[in-house]
Order: structure tokens, then C-alpha cells, then sequence
């Protein structure tokens, strides 16, 4: 038997012969889709004061006009400026799409390196979707190898690496250089480029701090940098990913699983199973609320409710249900998009949007009484149904007995927006517009989703998109988490 081919070289071969003919339909459509959800959130962060520091730190940078920022006023920045500032954008109200069992959120960093390369080389719209969807697939498949599923968790996260940004660095490099038309010698060269600016420490979630919020702009840079440094003239080893001294090496200690990489590669597609997010919280939350929504709708009346039990997958009680103290009585809105209890209060009292907004996370809705006075009720336990399940969703038993003695119950065993409960499009839009909204007129934001929905026509494909966002109103919206 002959000597196993490098893994990189395996995915180098797979971008270059991929044509867009080649992408099933629902793939070029979930493309389309995400393209939509990454716009609308670079709009919606606008407010953060991370996003006024990225957007003033870009434009300081000076250099060649070459792609447009969100929200950045006229005129363009080199590329990779442009893919760092709208990653930055596009991440950092934790409303990004989400792959499972992974727990990747690969859009982020992909669709906004792939926008700029797009704007630098002119590239039409079917060359923006092909690249877009090679690269999230790529981006999935490196972050499914480093998933050990006896443990059930990702190998990146127990050693304390921010997955998405490491493994969208190489998928957002893969993406820009197919935009720069690069050969397959020459896309395997940027995965061994990317592999070397691959980052991100995910200590934050645990202590705080801002940075979580660079890191998918990070990647993007990285990605768009390592594509136009390779078109130049750099090279990277062809044994970049499983090598002695390479990616699975240097980040999961060597613990890879080389057949996520390989299986079904070019015929079974991840990106279609990528999970919209619904609401603007940490994932694991959501379940939460469609329960609560659920009891609400059969008739729960929430001044009835005496006590609530939540019950979830075991692993994410300390992220959403510990110190059950603090998670009952969050200070601000960021601190109420991780609390179980909040999650109860939004369903039960009905949020905006597609069940609960960014409106429904904000500070003073946070330390609100009513709210509080439900979270005090709340319970967050662990639910055997759901830790088997988990990590493939993130589900959650909803149990609530009211003043009167009765017990009401509802199951959320399956996430919305995943395969099983898929967002449509009117809801999808919907997420766009209230993203949107008191920063974008109504016409640009309908014109925005009249070509993304025409995607493949476009013949130059990221100016017509950008070209609409990038003077946004002075909204007087709170600062979102």
C-alpha cells in the first residue's frame, strides 16, 4: 500500500476542481443565505464600541483602496484591512451561525474574507458562492477532526484554542485564493501559509474581556493576507495539517481524526447543516426560549408561574445555569444572553424579532423586576434526555408548575434554525430587516436583499452588496451585548 496523501493536499485538489456547477442546490442557496445573516449582523454590531474601534482603526491604517467596511463611510481600505474590520463586525453580538457538533461559527470569518477578496479581484457572483462554500466546508471539516465525540467535545476548546478562529483562518485562505484564481499548488501553499496565523484563546468566555470579538476578523485577515502573500511568492509545507510539526501537532497534541476530512469530501456537504442562530444569545439558550415561547402559546400565563425547572445537557450548566445567583439576576444585557433563567423569562413574557430580539437583551431589561421576579423561579438542572443528545443539539426540557397546582411541560429537543427546523427565507429576512433597522433606509435594505437573493447574476458581486452599507444612520440603539 503506498504512502497516504497529505491531508492539505487532499483539500487543495478539492477547492481547485470544485466548479461552481458541481455545488448542489441547496448549498448555493444556504451560501446565499449566509451571505445575507453575515451583512446584516456587521450592520447590527455598529453600536459596540469594538466596532467603532476596528471601523477607526482600519481607516487609520492608510493604504490601497481595494474593499469597503460596514459602516466605515466612503471610500475602500487594502482587502485584508476590510476582512479584519468586517469579522470583527460580523461576530461580535454572538448572532453568527454555528456548526454542531463542533461548535465552529464559520460564516464569520469565511463570507467576510471571501467579500474582500471578492471586491480586490473583481469576482462575479457564482465565483463568490463557489468560494464561499468551499471554504466553510473546508473551514467545518479541519474543526471536525479535532472533535473527539467519545468525549464529546472539541479538542480545540479543552486546550483553551477559539476553534473558529483557527479553523476559519484556513477555510477564509482557501476562499480568498480561489477568488485570486490561484492553482491547486497554489491554494495547498495558503493552507500552509494560513496554518502559520492560525489563532485564538477562548480564556475570555470564562473572565472576561473583548477580544473573543477579534477573532473571527482576525482569521479573516489572516486568511486574505496568506492568499495575497501566496499569489506573490510564499509557499507553505504540503504536510501542513498532520506533519510532525504541524496544525494537528502543534494545536490537538496530535488527536486528529483524518477521516472528517476526507470522508465523503466533494459529495456529502456540511454547509447546509450549519445552524442560523434565531436569537441573539449563546446558543445554548435557545432551546430555552422555544420552550418557554411553546408554554406561553398553550397558555401559561407568566404571573402564574410559582416555579420553573430547566432542564439541560449536563456540560452546559456551568456555562448557563452557574453561579445560579448571578445567572438569576444578570447586571446586563451580554451577562443575560448566557443565563438560563433569563432565556425562561424572554419566552414566557414574548420577545421580538423571531421569538427574541436584540431588543430583549439589553441592560435595563437585564435588572428589569418582572424579569427578575420569574428568573428567582427558575431551577437549572441537568437533564439525562438532553446530555445524551448533546452535543449534536442543544436541547432542554422546559417543567413549570403555576399558582394553581398545575404542571405545564414542553420538550425542545431539536434547535431552530438546523435542518431538523430550518428558518425560511421570510424569517431569515426578518432577522436582516430588525438587524437593520435605524441604521439601514428601508429601501437600501431591500435592495441589499434583492441581490443577495440574485447572488449568481451579480457580475462584479461585493460592491453592490457593500456598496449600501457602508454609510449607516446614527441609530440610537442601546449598546447591544
Amino acid at each position: 500500500m503506498g504512502e497516504q496523501e497529505p491531508l492539505a493536499v487532499v483539500l487543495a485538489r478539492f477547492a481547485a476542481e470544485t466548479t461552481f456547477g458541481d455545488l448542489p442546490p441547496e448549498v448555493v442557496d444556504s451560501v446565499r443565505r449566509r451571505v445575507l445573516d453575515i451583512l446584516g449582523l456587521c450592520v447590527a454590531s455598529q453600536g459596540l464600541p469594538t466596532s467603532k474601534a476596528i471601523v477607526a482603526y482600519v481607516r487609520d491604517q492608510g493604504g490601497a483602496a481595494q474593499a469597503q467596511v460596514v459602516g466605515g463611510g466612503p471610500g475602500k481600505v487594502p482587502a485584508a484591512q476590510a476582512a479584519l474590520a468586517n469579522g470583527v463586525l460580523a461576530h461580535s453580538l454572538d448572532y453568527d451561525d454555528t456548526h454542531l457538533p463542533s461548535v465552529l461559527h464559520p460564516s464569520a470569518c469565511v463570507v467576510p474574507a471571501a467579500l474582500a477578496a471578492a471586491e480586490l479581484t473583481g469576482a462575479d457572483g457564482r465565483e463568490l458562492i463557489r468560494a464561499v462554500a468551499l471554504g466553510l466546508e473546508i473551514c467545518v471539516r479541519i474543526g471536525m477532526a479535532g472533535y473527539d465525540a467519545e468525549a464529546g467535545n472539541s479538542i480545540f476548546f479543552e486546550h483553551g484554542q477559539h476553534a473558529t478562529s483557527i479553523c476559519g483562518a484556513l477555510g477564509g485562505a482557501v476562499a480568498a485564493g480561489v477568488l485570486m484564481g490561484l492553482s491547486q499548488d497554489r491554494l495547498l501553499d495558503c493552507l500552509g501559509v494560513a496554518a502559520s496565523m492560525a489563532s485564538g484563546l477562548i480564556e475570555a468566555n470564562r473572565t472576561g474581556g473583548t477580544v473573543k470579538r477579534l477573532h473571527c476578523g482576525w482569521a479573516a485577515h489572516s486568511a486574505v493576507t496568506a492568499a495575497d502573500l501566496v499569489r506573490r511568492g510564499f509557499t507553505g509545507p504540503p504536510t501542513v495539517l498532520e506533519g510532525r510539526f504541524g496544525f494537528f501537532e502543534a494545536f490537538l497534541r496530535g488527536r486528529f481524526d483524518a477521516k472528517e476530512i476526507t470522508g465523503g469530501l466533494g459529495t456529502e456537504w456540511h454547509v447546509p447543516g450549519i445552524f442560523f442562530k434565531p436569537y441573539p444569545a449563546n446558543h445554548f439558550t435557545h432551546a430555552a426560549v422555544d420552550a418557554a415561547i411553546a408554554l406561553r402559546e398553550k397558555g401559561l400565563p407568566p404571573e402564574k408561574v410559582e416555579s420553573v425547572t430547566l432542564g439541560v445537557p449536563a456540560p452546559v450548566i456551568r456555562t448557563i445555569g452557574q453561579p445560579i445567583e448571578v445567572k438569576r439576576a444578570p447586571e446586563t444585557g451580554y451577562q443575560a444572553q448566557f443565563s438560563g433563567p433569563y432565556a425562561v423569562a424572554v419566552g414566557l413574557l414574548g420577545g421580538g424579532g423571531l421569538g427574541a430580539a436584540l431588543t430583549d437583551y439589553t441592560d435595563e431589561l437585564a435588572r428589569d423586576p418582572r424579569r427578575r421576579a420569574l428568573m428567582a423561579r427558575v431551577e437549572v438542572v441537568a437533564d439525562r434526555r438532553c446530555t445524551e443528545i448533546f452535543p449534536m443539539r442543544f436541547p432542554a426540557v422546559l417543567t413549570v408548575r403555576d399558582t394553581e397546582g398545575r404542571v405545564w411541560r414542553h420538550e425542545a429537543l431539536t434547535n431552530r434554525g438546523g435542518p431538523d427546523r430550518p428558518l425560511s427565507d421570510a424569517e431569515l429576512i426578518r432577522k436582516f430587516r430588525d438587524n437593520t433597522a435605524g441604521w439601514l433606509p428601508e429601501d437600501a435594505a431591500a435592495t441589499v436583499v434583492r441581490r443577495v437573493r440574485g447572488l449568481e447574476g451579480l457580475p462584479r458581486a461585493a460592491e453592490p452588496l457593500l456598496g449600501p452599507l457602508t454609510e449607516l444612520a446614527a441609530a440610537t440603539l442601546e449598546e447591544t451585548p
